[in-house]
C-alpha cells in the first residue's frame, strides 16, 4: 500500500480523498494555488505545497510543479480527482516516468476514451449499443448533408475533442445544418484547439443514465449500478441520484452488462463511468466513458454501502476487486450546491461566506470544503457543496433533501439552495418524469429575499 499520496486537485474533492486516507493510514500532500491558501484541503493534509498563483494554467494544470511537490515530499502516488488533469494521458505518462503511480487508468486507456470517435469505434467491436452517426470525423458539409438524409432529422454535431457543451449543436431541419456545422466548428477550434466534428442521430426525450464500473490489474470488472444525471443545464449536471426512477430490473441487467463490456474493451483499471442516453423507449445507447471519479459519486457509495475513492487506491495498489456487481439497497438523491445565482441565469457569484449553518439528521451528507469566513474564489468551478440524502424509497429520500435544502444556510454569496428546493417541490420530478430537456421548461419562481 502508498506511503503518501499527494492530491493534484482543489476543494472538496481534494478533502474528500484526505478523508479516506486518514481511514487507511496514508499521509497526505495537498497542493494549493495562492487564491486557495485558507482551504480546508491546505490545514487537513499531512503536508501542504504552494505549486502558483490563482490562475489554473499556473497552478493546478501546471504539470511540472505538481511533479516538484511529489518529489520534495517524497510522495509514491498522485490521486487526480475530477476535472484539471484527471482524464490527462500525457500526465498519468509522465507520474509513471517518475516512478510515481498515477491513481487511475494508463495514459492507453486515458487516450482510447478521451477522444470520443476511438471511443466508439472500440465500444463497435465490442457489441455495446452506439448512436448511429457518422463513423468518422465528418471531411465536409456536403457529407454531413449526406448522412444526415440518411439516418434523419434531427442531428447532433458534437466535437471530437468535446466536453461540457462545447462544439456542440442540434439540427433539425437541414436548411438549419450549414450554419450549425460552420459555428460547431469554430467553437471547437476555439475550446479544445480542434475542430473535428462528427454526427449522430439525435435522441429525443433522453434519459442521462451512467453506470459505474471498477476494474482491477488482472482483468476483473464489476458495476456498481446506475445514476440517473437527466437534470442538467447546457450541459451539466445538477441533480443526480441511485437508482433512476426509469430503470427495470431488465434494462438494468443489459445496461449494466453493456457498461462491464465496454470497461473489459480497453482492459480497464481503476474506477470509471460508462455514460449512456436511454430514449423513451428504453433503448440505450453509449455516450463516451469517464475515466475517472465521478462528482456524483457519492450517490453510489450511499445506496451500496461502499467507499469508492477506497477502492481506487486499493486497485491503484494492486488489490483485486471481488469481481460481483452491486445493486441498490437504499434510494439516493444528490444536489450540487453551487456560488451561482439562479435567478440571474445562475451567473457565478463568488466572495466571502459571512454564515454557515450545514444540514444534519438521518440521512443526510454533505460533501464541502467551505466554512464561514472562507472565500470562494472566482477562478474555478463554482461548486460548494454537494448535498446528498438516503432513505429507503424515493419519495423519502426527496423529503428528506427538501428539508435538508430548507436548513442550509450559506450568506454573503449567491447559491443554488432556492432553484433546488423548487425543484424538489415539483410535481413532475416528483413522480420521475423527466429528461435531460427538463430544465428547459422549468419555470424557477421568484422570491422575496
Amino acid at each position: 500500500m502508498f506511503k503518501k499520496i499527494l492530491i493534484a486537485n482543489r476543494g472538496e474533492i481534494a478533502l474528500r480523498v484526505i478523508r479516506t486516507c486518514k481511514e487507511m493510514g496514508i499521509k497526505t500532500v495537498a497542493i494549493y494555488s495562492t487564491a486557495d491558501r485558507d482551504s480546508l484541503h491546505v490545514k487537513f493534509a499531512d503536508e501542504a505545497v504552494c505549486i502558483g498563483k490563482p490562475a489554473s494554467t499556473e497552478s493546478y494544470l501546471n504539470i511540472p510543479h505538481i511533479m516538484a511537490a511529489a518529489e520534495i515530499t517524497n510522495a509514491d502516488a498522485i490521486h487526480p480527482g475530477y476535472g484539471f488533469l484527471a482524464e490527462n494521458a500525457r500526465f498519468a505518462e509522465i507520474c509513471a516516468e517518475h516512478g510515481i503511480k498515477f491513481i487511475g487508468p494508463t495514459a492507453e486507456m486515458i487516450r482510447k476514451m478521451g477522444d470520443k470517435m476511438t471511443a466508439k469505434e472500440t465500444m463497435i467491436a465490442a457489441g455495446v449499443p452506439v448512436i448511429p452517426g457518422s463513423e468518422g470525423l465528418l471531411s465536409s458539409l456536403d457529407e454531413a448533408k449526406s448522412l444526415a438524409r440518411e439516418i434523419g432529422y434531427p442531428v447532433i454535431l458534437k466535437a471530437t475533442a468535446g466536453g461540457g457543451g462545447k462544439g456542440m449543436r442540434v439540427v433539425w431541419e437541414e436548411s438549419e445544418l450549414e450554419k450549425q456545422f460552420q459555428v460547431a466548428r469554430a467553437e471547437a477550434k476555439a475550446a479544445f484547439n480542434n475542430d473535428g466534428i462528427y454526427m449522430e442521430k439525435y435522441i429525443e426525450e433522453p434519459r442521462h443514465i451512467e453506470f459505474q464500473v471498477a476494474g482491477d490489474q488482472y482483468g476483473r470488472v464489476c458495476h456498481l449500478s446506475e445514476r440517473d444525471c437527466s437534470i442538467q443545464r447546457r450541459h451539466q449536471k445538477l441533480v443526480e441520484e441511485s437508482p433512476s426512477p426509469f430503470m427495470t430490473p431488465e434494462l438494468r441487467e443489459k445496461m449494466g452488462e453493456a457498461a462491464i463490456r465496454a470497461a473489459q474493451a480497453i482492459n480497464y483499471e481503476s474506477v470509471g463511468t460508462v455514460e449512456f442516453l436511454v430514449d423513451k423507449y428504453r433503448n440505450f445507447y453509449f455516450m463516451e466513458m469517464n475515466t475517472r471519479i465521478q462528482v456524483e459519486h457519492g450517490v453510489t457509495e450511499e445506496v451500496i454501502n461502499f467507499d469508492l475513492i477506497k477502492e481506487q487506491i486499493k486497485i491503484a495498489a494492486g488489490v483485486p476487486i471481488s469481481g460481483k456487481n452491486y445493486y441498490p439497497q437504499m434510494h439516493a438523491i444528490e444536489c450540487r450546491i453551487n456560488a451561482e445565482d439562479p435567478f440571474n441565469d445562475f451567473r457565478p457569484s463568488p466572495g466571502r461566506i459571512t454564515t454557515l449553518h450545514v444540514p444534519g439528521g438521518h440521512g443526510v451528507r454533505v460533501d464541502s470544503h467551505i466554512y464561514a469566513g472562507y472565500v470562494i474564489p472566482p477562478y474555478y468551478d463554482s461548486l460548494v457543496a454537494k448535498l446528498i440524502t438516503v432513505a429507503q424509497t424515493r419519495e423519502e429520500a426527496i423529503c428528506t433533501m427538501e428539508r435538508a435544502l430548507s436548513e442550509f444556510v450559506i450568506e454573503g454569496i449567491k447559491t443554488t439552495i432556492p432553484f433546488h428546493l423548487q425543484l424538489m417541490r415539483n410535481e413532475a420530478f416528483r413522480r420521475g418524469e423527466f429528461t435531460t430537456q427538463f430544465l428547459n421548461e422549468f419555470k424557477l419562481e421568484p422570491v422575496e429575499e
